[in-house]
């Protein structure tokens, strides 16, 4: 990573912190890596999930019982847990693209930490398991961990660099995938495909990856991964939703396959049409529900076309008969964690806008910005639940069931990029990895 990019992304980070740790009335801000859970009567850990809040400040995912104090106008100070351990690894002092930007102080126990922390003027965010009578300060504050959500939202050049690095990562996984799918391999084998492709491990996937053969795809969180293999005539569709990570920012890439052509690869490739127009259409200044409602237009246009529905596509849309087919928001932010915060709040000091009643799963209903980087992920399903809701609805009569039994076997598709927006050019981070394939 170039290192002046990092000295300009910790000064935009800098005045970021020394202005909302004013106005939020605290002079330090105390952040906490987080420490391993223990699963319960056993004496194994969970996978370690570092604090995001944590590696918003520096680029560290995998080491617990660290810290970052920030002072106002100071440089920040790492405390970085190095103990004696013969029995797990210990990771090196760092000295890395980041580590000049720093002042370093190496812990050999948790507890080393204490003499560090001073609770006058400070603000605490992490959990406070293990921690009590520490001098952390206030707790969690919420006027200033909204300030941050919503200062998440603009990135850095620097951040642009670490998605679409992540991207690339992905696509490499991707790639894989789609070779083992079209070999017959299993689910389970895609994944370790796909696992084998990026050089990261499960627990370093920013989400589960969901990796789902035939009517699986209809299964919007799929993470089951089946051992069993299907033979090339059973075989129809492949749905595959994973990302990759890169010092803690997430890609979230989909894409759908099938096996051999018909008349589902028409449908895919007329909603990879219809999701670039959705790209193009994620503009500054335009509230992101808007363009919500343009992916169902264009769902209904995409059921109409291949005779799912009676209704034409603003008909389809008013109706409300989109829904069960495209149940999911178009899309979320984008950052250190896969669905980044912030995409309900009003303002810097918080406050909630709730996405549109009849889009309850809408997960942004922030107006468009410059800077903000999006998932664009515009879907369309043939769930079982919602296709027996449907029939037992006053809006059965609209819907060609001949021709949802034919696509059912093939679950549904899904088309996903991570988007940068630009005051007049987006830059699709995933796109451009694709071509370079």
């Amino acid at each position: 990573m170039d290192n002046n990019l990092y000295a300009d992304h910790m000064a935009s980070l800098c005045r970021r912190y020394d202005d909302i740790l004013e106005q939020s009335g605290f002079e330090t801000l105390n952040v906490f890596s987080g420490a391993p859970r223990m699963q319960f009567l056993d004496d194994n850990p969970y996978p370690f999930k570092v604090n995001p809040q944590f590696k918003a400040l520096v680029p560290i995912t995998d080491n617990p019982n660290s810290w970052v104090i920030y002072k106002r106008g100071q440089k920040p100070k790492l405390l970085f847990y190095r103990p004696v351990d013969f029995w797990h690894y210990v990771p090196p002092a760092p000295q890395t693209f980041w580590s000049a930007f720093y002042d370093i102080e190496l812990l050999s126990k948790p507890a080393d930490a204490r003499e560090f922390l001073c609770a006058d003027g400070a603000a605490f965010i992490g959990e406070t398991e293990r921690l009590q009578d520490w001098p952390l300060g206030t707790i969690n504050p919420e006027p200033l961990i909204n300030r941050l959500h919503w200062a998440r939202a603009y990135k850095t050049p620097y951040e642009v660099a670490c998605l679409r690095e992540a991207n690339r990562i992905a696509m490499a996984g991707h790639r894989a995938a789609e070779q083992a799918f079209r070999s017959g391999a299993s689910e389970f084998e895609i994944n370790q495909a796909y696992l084998s492709a990026t050089g990261q491990g499960e627990n370093t996937m920013p989400y589960g990856n969901i990796v789902a053969l035939n009517e699986h795809a209809a299964i919007l969180h799929y993470t089951h991964l089946s051992t069993q293999r299907l033979p090339g005539t059973e075989l129809k569709t492949f749905l595959i939703d994973a990302g990759a990570n890169c010092n803690g920012y997430c890609a979230d890439i989909t894409r759908t396959y099938t096996y051999a052509d018909s008349e589902f690869s028409q449908l895919i490739a007329a909603m990879d049409e219809k999701q670039l127009q959705l790209v193009d259409g994620l503009k500054p200044g335009q509230p992101y529900p808007d363009l919500h409602r343009q992916c169902h237009l264009k769902v209904g246009e995409l059921l109409a076309q291949f005779g799912i529905v009676k209704s034409s596509a603003e008909s389809a849309v008013e109706s409300g008969l989109t829904r069960p087919f495209m149940p999911h928001g178009l899309g979320h932010f984008l950052g250190l964690q896969v669905h980044d915060v912030g995409g309900h709040q009003s303002s810097p000091d918080g406050g909630a806008t709730p996405p549109p009643e009849e889009y309850p799963f809408l997960r942004t209903s922030r107006t468009i910005e410059e800077s903000q980087v999006f998932t664009i992920e515009p879907g369309l399903y043939f769930i079982d639940s919602l296709l027996a809701e449907l029939k037992a609805s006053d809006l059965a009569s609209e819907v060609n069931w001949d021709k949802v039994e034919e696509f059912r076997p093939y679950g549904g598709v899904r088309i996903e990029d991570n988007i940068v927006v630009g005051a007049d050019t987006n830059m699709n981070l995933t796109r451009n990895w694709e071509a370079q394939s």
